[in-house]
């Protein structure tokens, strides 16, 4: 793009905030994680602030990645400072747990400011249709649908993942009733009676987040995990799907559709 592009008016970084959700893939889907990090905490009564430059989500307590901050737009190098300082005002002025910034950019080296460096996940996307993976297991799943069905939902969701600052888990300590009213879409597996894998879906700006999937240590290995990505591809068949895998659940997801698009870079900071 030329200088005099700029100035008669084309776009000057790509993320103006005018342009449409589909624009990139990329743009849909820091827009729709967005929406998933926000939907559930604002369903329970939390902060969801709002800028240009990020959104940000804070229940007060530790929620595991609801705590977080994700980043709209990449900075100017010369206001990260500036960003950052908006981003903390809003994390840092109370509350307790850990907090999180995602960003779909590199960013500059956060220690000093007090930041961790999570990792970098990666994040992938399956176009809609194609075929899906292959049930053949014993595990039952069934779509949570009342407070006693959360309650064992969040449980297997706290210790499968693990979240280490929700242990020893108490119903409650992650989500209330409340969330069901969100958006979000939760299925609990069961094996023998057991309830032992977790999952989410949600949909925002046209796009299928996986939101979280996992199965307790003793039932790994069985295929669970790819019986909870069948049971959501399923769900929204005419959608396109995506989320942030960790490195160890990439193979499987790329075995059953999904492409390698970029990577993120996730900070976490603690509070007091």
């Amino acid at each position: 793009m030329t200088t005099l592009e700029a100035a008669s008016g084309g776009l000057t970084t790509g993320w103006e905030a005018d342009l449409p959700p589909e624009d990139t893939e990329l743009r849909r889907f820091v827009l729709a994680w967005s929406e998933y990090l926000a939907g559930p905490v604002d369903a329970m009564g939390g902060r969801v602030v709002r800028t240009d430059d990020a959104v940000t989500t804070d229940l007060g307590r530790p929620v595991s990645y609801w705590t977080s901050a994700i980043l709209m737009r990449p900075p100017d190098p010369a206001r990260w400072d500036v960003v950052l300082d908006g981003v903390e005002r809003t994390l840092f002025s109370d509350g307790t747990g850990r907090v999180h910034l995602w960003s779909a950019w590199p960013t500059p080296d956060l220690t000093a400011r007090g930041w961790e460096l999570e990792g970098h996940p990666p994040l992938l996307l399956r176009p809609p249709g194609g075929p899906l993976p292959p049930d053949g297991t014993d595990l039952t799943v069934r779509e949570v649908a009342d407070e006693e069905e959360l309650e064992t939902w969040e449980r297997v969701a706290v210790h499968g993942y693990p979240m280490p600052e929700l242990m020893p888990w108490r119903p409650g300590a992650l989500f209330t009733d409340s969330v069901r009213s969100s958006g979000l879409r939760l299925w609990t597996g069961y094996a023998d009676g057991e309830a032992v894998a977790a999952a989410g879906s949600y949909v925002a700006h046209g796009l299928h987040v996986l939101a979280i999937g996992v199965v307790l240590p003793h039932a790994r290995g069985r295929g669970y995990w790819r019986t909870l990505l069948r049971t959501r591809l399923a769900a929204y068949p005419d959608l396109p799907s995506a989320s942030l895998f960790s490195d160890m659940s990439r193979p499987g997801a790329q075995r059953h559709g999904f492409w390698p698009l970029s990577r993120f870079t996730l900070w976490t900071r603690q509070r007091c």
